[in-house]
């Protein structure tokens, strides 16, 4: 069963209904000074840590809208990350928070009209903050984030680099419920993927090859194939995690222990692959159905 308040994100203790796909590189994929600046991070400890990470960030985001008018976008970059531990390797994910706020603005902005979005940020600071991103373009080479967001729902090209083995559940406070790969403490209620980014190139591109030989030009293929590019961005040896966020508030236990979309778009492909088309076709209609519920919940009173 669904969930059906639709909470604020301005509501106490009420996480953004939002999914995360992230990529946590090996610390020896950072440059050295980053490198030893993620090292004395992982030993801090005033760092956040997993259990209430998101609700950090999303703080941060929440605190930086709330004046009058709004800040679009930090004056600094995030010191934090997500850190992951594997034996004797770190794994980090850095937030990223000025550079994703610069890159979701200018979407913004290019998908309205101005006087529409001069309602939400006046247009003197959305030149002055379009001003400070086109500064910091000049000497960056690369505009390459380690998170990707999706609100009120995880895009189907999302779960294509996974496996259905790779999923870890936690319901309230109890213990997980499945154990894939190896993860580090997380808070109550979640759900998450974690696999390799070896297997999560491979499904991806074995992904591509079905939809190109069965489908063809299809919005799916375009979403898969985004997907595939952005993980080319990073070192071969990082880690790849789809993680449910905010959704979980959404889904009662039940529906949350139900949910196996990983599992039915991989049969879709498998289905689809070997000729059987009806078996695919239900698998694909299932995860779309599922999530069009749950998106139908943005607009519920």
């Amino acid at each position: 069963m669904l969930h059906r308040r639709p909470a604020t994100w301005h509501d106490s203790g009420v996480l953004p209904y939002a999914a995360y796909l992230r990529v946590y590189e090996p610390l020896t994929a950072f440059a050295p000074q980053d490198q030893a600046r993620w090292a004395r991070y992982a030993e801090s400890r005033d760092r956040p840590r997993r259990a209430g990470a998101l609700e950090v960030e999303h703080g941060e985001a929440v605190r930086r809208l709330l004046p009058v008018p709004p800040l679009p976008a930090p004056e600094r970059e995030s010191p934090n990350a997500y850190l992951r531990r594997v034996e004797e390797t770190l794994y980090v994910c850095p937030w990223q928070s000025r550079l994703r706020s610069w890159l979701a603005f200018a979407s913004f902005r290019g998908s309205v009209p101005v006087k529409l979005a001069s309602r939400f940020v006046p247009q003197a600071i959305a030149e002055q903050t379009a001003d400070d991103f086109d500064r910091f373009k000049r000497g960056e080479p690369s505009l390459r984030t380690h998170i990707r967001t999706s609100t009120w729902h995880v895009p189907i090209a999302w779960f294509v680099p996974f496996d259905s083995a790779e999923r870890w559940l936690v319901l309230g406070s109890e213990q997980p419920a499945e154990t894939g790969a190896q993860t580090t403490a997380a808070p109550p209620r979640n759900m998450l993927y974690v696999t390799s980014m070896a297997q999560a190139r491979r499904r991806v591109a074995r992904a591509l090859v079905v939809i190109r030989r069965h489908v063809g030009q299809v919005a799916a293929l375009t979403e898969v194939e985004e997907v595939g590019r952005w993980l080319e961005e990073f070192h071969p040896h990082s880690l790849v995690e789809l993680d449910y966020g905010g959704l979980v508030h959404l889904m009662d236990d039940r529906t949350l222990q139900g949910d196996q979309s990983v599992a039915e778009v991989a049969t879709a492909l498998a289905g689809l692959d070997n000729g059987q088309e009806e078996l695919a076709f239900a698998m694909y209609q299932r995860v779309i159905l599922r999530w069009r519920s749950i998106r139908a919940l943005e607009s519920a009173n």
